[in-house]
């Protein structure tokens, strides 16, 4: 699993070899100036390390054979994994975990009227790849977690299937109550398509991948070019991670063998209707054989057909049948231990498991880590002892549902709380620029990290590539000015879709997910195609950014496992979370003169029209009338926040200075235990409304978006969902969870002035 749509960060400053000179002895923050020259010589050392041809033979190695849960080659890579960390010198282990994960034993989709069309559900071998054909080993092409079901109804086409194509729906006078549903992929992630379908009354779901999006309309198809070809399937996970990711039948808690355990029929997160996945060459004749009014022309793909809504005369048999039983996860757990916080810990992971062979999701993430850790290897043989302990993790189960990691957290969540000073995630890695999301306190971090690597084509930073592509995508002179002039580059909030989830929002540890990307290929995710002879045809061929991803992370880890004060620094985070305030009181504004304008026009009895004048126009319900939200309680708490984020970066910026000899006193240590607390007092202890798993209250993936984040998310969904009461719940909740966060920062501030005095 991957963010299918990953949030472009821009993250530089200095050309060609002066970029990467040190500009100053104790220019790290966090360190004093003895401990960052000696952290200096050490991550030039580290950086040497890592080899693009290594990589290449891991991913060879990895990719090999399919090794989806429960695989004999997924369990075989667990085992190779393990070896070669302790070939690097580390101490490493497996986790098991017992998972449910079906896997699909029946599968149809034909259309049985007007004509008869059998959809093959089979991604055929391309000559010149040898494992496209290792068919006896792939898993078929389905979605893991719909539910059973054998149906035969009527079909509509539905868009992309988020709320917002219902609404047109609704006022073209189509309803899919009874209904199978046809929605392409995009849009959203993959599992809210089946669940808003099911809201709606339908009866079955199925997803295709229209050309438009991911096909010849985007470029030449494989084998030629990179591009999805005409039979190629997206597989995936539809189960409602919105909700809770994880094992289905252990929520909250490990799923170790004596876990209870939820009847699968209990399960809340297993979808309501079946719902299968199908290639644009099996989706044109059922979108072909329908008819009812034209498609608007936002919703119209690149098949050669006339895009129609439905519904009728085309009917649709639709059955899934599954393998419910519980499959084991092989988490590969390796650890550097700290040689004087031992319990302190910094946390670096990207899955291993994949769909089919997984060359680029997730192997080519994970063959960076693998670089990083035989680094460190080599470092601990020349007398380098990080301060904290460093964990490394290569999880299992991502692609279902973030199991691995999922699990692998909740059972350590005590130890967690009171040990991990920040997650360092990665999934895919492609060509181009670094893109990065997290906790905006390691804002300032990461962009100094940024600095000090070299991008492999240009020569420039990391950091100053990436700054000149926010210049040239800004929408806005505001943009362009922000990206030139703004001392950090902004970080992106993250939302779910990989293995940081539960460590972020669940168990509130500061996160970091990095990547590079926006140059290479697409079209083959979670496909047969994904395997070595695409990637190293197509996408970072020469690994070189592989190389330049275990740079970075690795230099990132280093740095935070080395330094005398943990780095965070919250006045990046104030400024963004005020930002996100204004932003939702901007909503609510918005939201509520919409109701007042709509209910006006009804009550005048007219209402606006649809814009195609082809579209049949049905008025809209009238709405409740909408009241003023007070954000007085947000706007107080955000306030405070910044200034106690100010207070802490004077004392920080005294206790630094002449050398920082202030940083190395016994006393940090409860300073730094103080620090680690801080991403956790954002953590609400019951939760956003209806889905208590997730208690960050400044991040969260979108209950109707699935992997895109919504921030404030409990006082933004409430205004969407014109939730009046709830969004006033929600405001205290946020500006509670804020308080306790400034009360963090303040007793963080104290202790750095005891320090500094």
């Amino acid at each position: 699993m991957r963010l299918t749509v990953r949030p472009t960060l821009a993250l530089g400053l200095g050309i060609g070899l002066l970029a990467f000179a040190p500009t100053s002895t104790g220019d790290l923050r966090g360190f004093t100036a003895e401990s960052a020259k000696a952290q200096r010589d050490w991550e030039a050392k580290f950086r040497a390390i890592p080899s693009p041809d290594s990589m290449r033979s891991y991913m060879r190695r990895l990719s090999a054979r399919p090794h989806h849960v429960g695989s004999p080659y997924d369990k075989d890579n667990a085992e190779w994994l393990l070896a070669r960390f302790k070939s690097f010198g580390l101490d490493a282990r497996i986790e098991t975990f017992d998972v449910l994960f079906p896997t699909p034993k029946e599968r149809a989709v034909e259309l049985v009227a007007p004509t008869r069309f059998v959809a093959k559900l089979q991604e055929p071998p391309i000559p010149g790849d040898p494992t496209s054909s290792q068919q006896a080993e792939q898993l078929p092409t389905y979605n893991a977690y719909s539910i059973d079901g054998d149906v035969t109804a009527p079909l509509v086409y539905v868009n992309y299937g988020v709320p917002a194509d219902y609404e047109r729906l609704e006022r073209l006078g189509v309803s899919v109550k009874g209904a199978i549903v046809i929605a392409r992929y995009f849009g959203s992630w993959r599992g809210i398509k089946p669940k808003v379908a099911a809201e709606h009354g339908a009866v079955g779901c199925i997803i295709y991948s229209d050309p438009r999006d991911d096909g010849y309309a985007q470029g030449e198809v494989y084998p030629q070019g990179p591009w999805r070809p005409k039979d190629g399937v997206q597989r995936g996970s539809v189960m409602d991670m919105p909700v809770y990711p994880g094992d289905p039948l252990t929520p909250g808690v490990g799923a170790t063998k004596d876990a209870k355990r939820l009847p699968v029929s209990e399960a809340p997160t297993i979808t309501k209707i079946p719902v299968l996945p199908i290639s644009y060459g099996d989706a044109q004749p059922l979108l072909a054989a329908l008819r009812g009014p034209v498609a608007p022309q936002e919703w119209r793909g690149a098949l050669g057909i006339t895009y129609r809504v439905g519904p009728g005369p085309a009917r649709v048999h639709l059955k899934v049948k599954s393998d419910w039983s519980l499959k084991t996860l092989y988490d590969v757990i390796a650890r550097v231990p700290g040689a004087t916080a031992p319990d302190e810990w910094v946390i670096r992971g990207n899955h291993h498991d994949a769909w089919v062979n997984g060359a680029e999701d997730p192997i080519s993430g994970l063959v960076p880590l693998l670089e990083e850790a035989r680094a460190y290897g080599e470092l601990v043989k020349q007398g380098w002892k990080p301060r904290r302990t460093i964990v490394y993790a290569a999880w299992d189960g991502e692609e279902p549902a973030l199991l691995g990691s999922t699990e692998w957290a909740e059972a350590h969540a005590d130890e967690l709380v009171t040990k991990a000073v920040a997650y360092l995630n990665s999934d895919t890695n492609n060509r181009g620029y670094l893109d990065v999301g997290g906790s905006h306190s390691l804002e300032q971090f990461i962009n100094d990290v940024a600095r000090d690597i070299q991008d492999p084509e240009t020569k420039l930073s990391v950091w100053k590539r990436a700054q000149l592509r926010a210049i040239a995508d800004a929408s806005d002179a505001d943009g362009r000015k922000e990206a030139r002039e703004r001392a950090n580059l902004r970080i992106d909030a993250l939302g779910s879709g990989s293995d940081f989830t539960p460590f972020l929002q669940h168990v509130g540890v500061a996160t970091l997910n990095l990547g590079f990307g926006g140059e290479g290929g697409g079209g083959i995710y979670h496909s047969i195609y994904d395997d070595f002879k695409w990637y190293t045809t197509f996408d970072d061929t020469s690994f070189v950014y592989g190389r330049a991803l275990a740079q970075t992370v690795g230099t990132a880890v280093m740095r935070l496992a080395d330094a005398d004060i943990v780095p965070y620094q919250f006045t990046g985070f104030a400024e963004t979370v005020s930002k996100y305030a204004k932003e939702v009181e901007k909503l609510a504004t918005e939201t509520r003169d919409k109701i007042d304008e709509r209910n006006r026009q009804l009550d005048e009895g007219v209402f606006t029209a649809t814009a195609d004048p082809r579209e049949p126009s049905v008025p809209p319900a009238r709405d409740p009338a909408a009241r003023r939200l007070n954000f007085a309680p947000l706007d107080d708490a955000v306030d405070g926040l910044t200034r106690a984020a100010e207070r802490y970066e004077r004392a920080f910026a005294k206790a630094q200075a002449d050398g920082g000899a202030a940083l190395a006193k016994p006393e940090a240590q409860a300073l730094n235990a103080t620090l680690r607390q801080s991403e956790g007092a954002l953590l609400s202890a019951s939760g956003l409304p209806r889905r208590p798993w997730y208690r960050h209250q400044i991040y969260a993936p979108g209950f109707y978006t699935g992997y895109g984040v919504k921030t404030l998310p409990g006082v933004r969904e409430a205004i969407e969902q014109k939730n009046w009461s709830e969004a006033d719940q929600q405001i205290a909740a946020t500006a509670q969870a804020l308080a306790a966060h400034t009360n963090a920062i303040n007793r963080a501030a104290e202790q750095l002035e005891k320090l500094g005095s």
